[in-house]
């Protein structure tokens, strides 16, 4: 008897950025390629067989995605991205761009058939803007409710192919902290997938790392007392429990 195939992993992490005349554009990813190394370890041991890739330009982070739709895949597949970006972009190590919609584009069910019917799971550590959130006050006994923030854009939740959950770590037009010890969102990933909290389905798995990022993380040093609130949009039509191994 034939063993099933085994899911996949892709995992980009940039953390050194020159542009095409060799200047640095972008600061120093500390802390981001050990939490990536440390994500792929656990991905691996929950039975994926993960690729992990380090330091890719804009061309060849799409040349990933395109590789990946003609690969053989199993139950489910999963991208950790880890680099800087801004709404609907991340940034090559090249520094140049790579829009969301891209990668949603090449693995849509038109250009990537292989894939049109497996849940795939992307989650996003990238800045999605230049704000910091500075927290709000659960609960008060009085106060008026801040004006509600009108949404920067919906081009990259509108565009993500079928059956596909994308987690950013934080909201439309806000930053996302990083590190030497990692990032807040990645951070709680990966205690979420090392604990038991990895047998929940898909979307209760989502809410715990929100839960776990928006009460458990706070900004330090520079930042201090500045918060991060991740989100995600799915469009999958089942509950799926892609880590529980």
């Amino acid at each position: 008897m034939s063993q099933p195939r085994q899911s996949r992993a892709l995992v980009i992490v940039n953390t050194n950025f020159c542009s095409s005349d060799g200047d640095v554009v972008f600061r120093t990813r500390g802390g981001a390629k050990r939490e990536a190394e440390k994500l792929s370890n656990i991905l691996s041991w929950l039975n994926y067989k993960v690729k992990l890739m380090h330091n890719k330009t804009a061309k060849e982070i799409e040349d990933l995605y395109q590789q990946e739709c003609c690969c053989e895949h199993g139950e489910y597949f999963v991208s950790i991205i880890s680099s800087h970006g801004k709404e609907g972009i991340i940034f090559g190590c090249d520094s140049e761009p790579v829009m969301l919609t891209r990668i949603f584009q090449i693995l849509s069910s038109e250009k990537c058939p292989v894939l049109t019917k497996i849940p795939k799971i992307f989650f996003i550590q990238a800045c999605r803007g230049e704000e910091f959130d500075q927290g709000v006050v659960v609960e008060c006994d009085s106060g008026e409710p801040e004006p509600e923030r009108e949404p920067d854009c919906f081009s990259d939740y509108l565009s993500i192919p079928p059956q596909t959950a994308v987690m950013f770590a934080c909201s439309p037009g806000y930053v996302a902290f990083l590190n030497i010890s990692g990032s807040m969102f990645l951070q709680a990933l990966l205690k979420v997938l090392e604990g038991e909290e990895r047998h929940l389905a898909l979307n209760h798995l989502m809410t715990r790392i929100n839960w776990e990022v928006a009460f458990c993380c706070q900004a330090r040093g520079t930042y201090e007392g500045c918060k991060e609130m991740p989100c995600f949009v799915t469009n999958l039509l089942q509950e799926v429990f892609p880590f529980s191994a």
